[in-house]
């Protein structure tokens, strides 16, 4: 039933979601009908499922708490977060702070699915403090009885559902929630969606389905974005560009590069890695700091990736910004390396969750694919009927 939010379904996948099950909700957040027949298919599978009784309300209101438990270098992580609706504002009233920029061909897929549907599928990721522990108290309590549901992913993650109806421990998490400013860790263009919405349908229009995480919880994971080429220079060529003003480091393939770029404490550093094996590490010196302008926004100056796509890319090495395409995990990239299918890799470190924060406080946008939130939240998980 349960599957990845949309943007992260390749076609080989969403395939085989379908044929695994045709109750998969993959048909309604990422239906493979063309244009409005399309979105009406989703529609009617909706309330098809909703009619037949594949799906049904819960009998009263409540709270989810979902507990994520994975790996990352060999370490096991545990992530919790609570479910729950909440109304969406504009950021400049300062409640809910976006870091992102959206693109207008999937704001309209996603308003698109939401007015055929009139439900959320996928919860929109938000980060909130807890200084004082009592998100992290209240979910420890909630997950102390038998889980309402379990599962694992084809990813290995493992979750475990529960809902909450008492009313102390119901009112203690919407106290903390609602005291809170959010940060939209992933979910950007849902969230540009339901204000859309909103405007469209009244103020009832504004509630939209969130999952709630404490900004330090060790299980808050953000992985890097690398990205991959289709041209640029070769391995001497971007050495010579490059040399000036970066400690520039052999190293032998994709792998060790990201390895190496992820252990370094330079003010930026990136990996380059090419068909047939030769990869760099390339560590800023003071000098490079100067290829930014000082107009730059601190809390932009501070990121590898608006550091690289500013003046690395257009500047250094002479890479046009149509060449790029993103792949979320290092195996991606070393098959594009490895299979030649493309002309360079660049292997990024991960962006600190500091970083997002100071980019969301200042009202700035990100880079396109600067952060990869790990794990992804399922959707389908639950749903949320929009009340108008």
């Amino acid at each position: 039933m349960l599957a990845p939010p949309y943007d992260v379904i390749p076609p080989e996948y969403q395939k085989a979601l379908y044929e695994r099950d045709p109750r998969n909700v993959v048909r309604l957040v990422l239906n493979r009908g063309e244009g409005d027949a399309g979105y009406r298919d989703v529609g009617e599978t909706y309330r098809r499922w909703l009619s037949e009784g594949v799906l049904a309300p819960d009998a009263e209101p409540g709270l989810y708490l979902l507990e994520q438990t994975f790996e990352v270098e060999g370490r096991a992580l545990t992530r919790r977060g609570l479910m729950a609706r909440f109304r969406a504002e504009d950021p400049g009233r300062g409640s809910v702070l976006p870091h992102e920029q959206t693109r207008p061909a999937a704001r309209e897929d996603r308003y698109r699915v939401l007015e055929a549907t009139r439900a959320n599928f996928s919860p929109i990721f938000l980060m909130i403090p807890d200084a004082g522990g009592r998100f992290a108290r209240a979910g420890a309590a909630a997950s102390s009885r038998p889980p309402l549901a379990t599962y694992t992913d084809d990813g290995g993650v493992g979750h475990r559902l529960w809902r909450i109806t008492e009313a102390g421990p119901v009112t203690e998490l919407q106290d903390v929630m609602g005291a809170a400013r959010a940060y939209i860790a992933d979910g950007h263009h849902r969230y540009a969606t339901a204000l859309r919405y909103r405007d469209e349908t009244g103020p009832e229009g504004a509630w939209t389905l969130g999952y709630f995480t404490p900004l330090d919880a060790p299980g808050l994971v953000v992985l890097p974005y690398h990205r991959v080429f289709s041209e640029g220079p070769g391995a001497e060529e971007a050495r010579r560009a490059l040399q000036a003003r970066f400690r520039v480091t052999d190293v032998r393939g994709a792998a060790a590069a990201a390895r190496e770029v992820a252990r370094s404490t330079s003010r930026y550093a990136f990996g380059l890695a090419w068909p047939g094996g030769a990869a760099l590490v390339a560590e800023s010196l003071p000098e490079a700091e100067r290829l930014l302008p000082e107009s730059a926004p601190p809390s932009l100056r501070a990121l590898d990736a608006y550091f690289l796509h500013q003046a690395v890319l257009p500047d250094v090495l002479g890479v046009p910004a149509a060449a790029v395409r993103y792949v979320h995990s290092l195996v991606e990239a070393e098959d594009a390396v490895g299979e030649a299918r493309c002309a360079l890799a660049v292997l990024m470190r991960p962006t600190p969750v500091r970083q997002v924060v100071d980019v969301a406080e200042a009202r700035e946008s990100m880079p396109a694919k600067s952060t990869f939130f790990h794990p992804k939240l399922p959707s389908g998980l639950v749903i949320h009927p929009l009340l108008a």
